[in-house]
């Protein structure tokens, strides 16, 4: 049951159902509390009707006997204001819910004004509204509901008389329990056809889910990167998660080949420092007076340098942010250049930028150290504002860059000339730490001519 309730398609069914029930039981009480009001409503007015024709006769005079109250299914009394029945239906025998329950008039004369001799009455007084009442009567031995109204009238002779009178309350059982059975035959009927085709119709719209959750099963499996979930022809929701889906297992993919290559670059980098290193160890453990001490030392402080840059190149990677605190461009720039020869600064004063001081010297160092190793004379460092980001530019009087390869420089492990060694090109990580860097100070790293004929980087960082 767990199982079957835990996924999306029966949730929806069965949340589906549930509203639509509540909906249907909410708008079926309604009706039959519309149904019973308003069928309530026109037997109060069949009675009513019913009691005002006898009080415009006893109004006008008539004796209790001559009064209309055999009317069928109508049980109607009439009772003085001591409380007294005086006329009532001949076929009455039960009666409830009415000022008395009795069903045999009281026995005495009906006297009235013209049978003692003293000419003509005036007619007596109605009341203007009945007062409404739910009981019951028994007439020819069937005893059923009913709605009575109370009219009170006033006569001359014979003092203030009320008159009840009923109208069967049977059509509104029978129209309301019509009405009930119909809504519990009808809304079970209603909520299986809603609870088909929400299950068909959300069974439809998972089926390419259940696609891409297969297809993702399987790439877990394999580990098999290059392979894509397949994206449905549907343009809605479920095939953009099918794409961003493939974006990410193509970033994932990326970012997978970057740290393969990184691994076997790094390896190929630090075989060459240790292996001469060990050459050079080993034959000074054999020949003390052959020990090239300065080549061992060089060779040491390679591996130093190598294993800083590949250690912040892993933490850029992990998502280090860089520390919030305000760097002055211009001072980090005349500090990054003292002790270089042939390097020239222009410096903006009052330029400064978010973020970490020791990042962003590695980055002036790795770019002033590329500039110097391709430079033929000179190399010129400026900073400037521009609207708000701060521009750090490093302009060397060199070959430049082919615009072809603007964008491999910035690779991991890049060198761009051949035929340089090691010794003197570094292992090609300065330029991708300095942009890593770059990037994550909300900024960006290009490189473009110099106006000198050799290569321009700017750095661009958001002012503060």
């Amino acid at each position: 049951m767990r199982r079957l309730f835990g996924s999306v398609r029966a949730r929806a069914t069965l949340g589906a159902t549930l509203v639509v029930a509540v909906a249907l039981v909410a708008a079926g009480a309604a009706v039959l509390l519309s149904l019973r009001t308003n069928l309530h409503g026109e037997a109060g007015t069949q009675a009513e009707r019913s009691a005002r024709a006898v009080a415009t006769e006893l109004a006008v005079g008539k004796a209790y006997d001559e009064l209309p109250l055999d009317a069928e299914d109508r049980p109607v009394q009439v009772v003085d204001e001591d409380g007294r029945l005086v006329a009532a239906s001949e076929d009455l025998e039960r009666i409830g819910g009415t000022g008395t329950g009795a069903v045999r008039p009281h026995t005495g004369a009906d006297v009235g004004e013209d049978e003692e001799g003293d000419g003509e009455l005036e007619p007596g007084e109605i009341g203007e509204r009945p007062a409404y009442s739910d009981g019951f009567a028994t007439i020819d031995g069937e005893t059923e509901d009913y709605r009575f109204a109370a009219l009170p009238v006033e006569t001359p002779d014979r003092g203030t008389l009320t008159v009840y009178a009923g109208a069967p309350l049977s059509a509104e059982h029978g129209a309301v329990g019509s009405a009930t059975t119909a809504m519990l035959i009808g809304f079970p009927l209603l909520l299986a056809v809603v609870a088909g085709v929400t299950w068909l119709v959300t069974g439809r719209a998972l089926r390419p889910v259940e696609g891409i959750r297969r297809e993702m099963a399987a790439i877990t499996a394999s580990e098999d990167l290059a392979r894509r979930v397949p994206v449905p022809d549907t343009h809605d929701e479920v095939a953009r998660l099918a794409t961003t889906t493939n974006e990410t297992l193509a970033a994932l993919e990326a970012s997978v080949e970057r740290q393969r290559r990184f691994v076997a670059d790094a390896s190929h980098e630090l075989r060459s420092p240790i292996a001469s290193l060990r050459t050079q160890l080993e034959v000074g453990a054999a020949h003390p007076e052959l020990l090239d001490l300065d080549g061992a030392v060089e060779d040491t402080v390679r591996l130093q340098r190598l294993a800083a840059d590949l250690l912040l190149l892993a933490r850029l990677d992990a998502g280090e942010r860089p520390a919030d605190g305000r760097v002055d461009l211009a001072a980090l720039v005349r500090e990054a250049v003292e002790g270089r020869p042939g390097v020239s600064v222009r410096a903006q004063e009052g330029v400064a930028v978010a973020g970490s001081r020791g990042q962003l010297e590695r980055v002036l160092a790795n770019l002033l150290d590329n500039a110097q190793r391709h430079a033929r004379s000179a190399v010129e460092v400026s900073v400037r504002r521009e609207g708000t980001a701060a521009v750090v530019g490093v302009a060397d009087d060199g070959d430049g860059v082919p615009v072809e390869d603007r964008e491999r420089v910035f690779e991991r492990f890049v060198r761009l000339d051949a035929a340089r060694s090691r010794d003197d090109g570094g292992a090609g990580l300065g330029l991708a730490i300095a942009r890593d860097v770059a990037v994550r100070h909300g900024g960006a790293l290009t490189v473009r001519d110099a106006p000198a004929g050799g290569a321009l980087f700017e750095l661009r960082l958001p002012g503060v």
